[in-house]
């Protein structure tokens, strides 16, 4: 089962992410996380990329086709990918290779939230300097204001996460997302998901597809 998972800032796909592999074993593939680390080697690519996610930019197409699909390599089956493609170049790169290599996705996933949602999870957010913990300020806060309660490191807002940027991710993210979304629903794979609720709630509306499509899969495989 090979499944791509979208949403804007804030949908909660990078949770249902891991929900997902957790429960049915797929490879995840997080363009965020893979971005973060180039970010953290400290080189000149990784200074360069860091300028665009502060200002809530997209990457550059060659450099995010190139690492995702390197990634990608490694694992050619039963995966997630979240978080890409996200322009219609980036598709295009990502068809290409799922064509040379044979692989079909079976199910591109949509979590929709409100700009106004998406600006409110995203900008109460805080993290841990020095261990990573994440905090919200309405949702999760620490018990310390400004301490973490992990290791009592200090807990800040990222650039990223302020609510100018926020909703300037949530905008592009909405334009960029038309000509991706018409070509998966012509591939029949498409499905929006209403991000709006509690964790489980979302959940709940996410499982049963996903178990439909799993045990299609596998009886698939049954009878090759």
């Amino acid at each position: 089962m090979n499944i791509l998972i979208f949403g804007p800032p804030g949908s909660g796909k990078s949770t249902h992410s891991r929900r997902i592999v957790e429960k049915y074993g797929l490879e995840y593939i997080a363009s965020g996380d893979i971005i973060r680390a180039e970010i953290n080697k400290g080189n000149a690519l990784g200074l360069e990329m860091k300028k665009y996610i502060e200002r809530g930019e997209l990457l550059p197409d060659t450099i995010i086709n190139t690492l995702v699909l390197s990634r990608l390599r490694r694992k050619r089956e039963n995966f997630i990918i979240d978080g890409y493609p996200r322009t219609a170049e980036q598709v295009l790169a990502l068809e290409n290779f799922l064509y040379d290599h044979g692989i079909r996705i079976n199910l591109a996933i949509d979590i929709f939230i409100s700009k106004e949602e998406s600006i409110t999870r995203i900008s109460g957010r805080r993290i841990c300097k020095n261990c990573g913990a994440v905090y919200h300020i309405k949702y999760n806060p620490p018990k310390v204001p400004g301490k973490c309660d992990i290791c009592g490191g200090e807990v800040v807002q990222r650039e990223d996460d302020k609510p100018k940027i926020v909703s300037r991710r949530y905008d592009i993210y909405i334009n960029n997302m038309e000509p991706i979304i018409k070509f998966y629903k012509g591939q029949g794979v498409y499905v929006q998901i209403n991000g709006h609720g509690r964790i489980e709630e979302v959940w709940e509306r996410i499982r049963p597809l996903l178990d439909y499509i799993w045990n299609r899969e596998r009886k698939r495989e049954e009878f090759k």
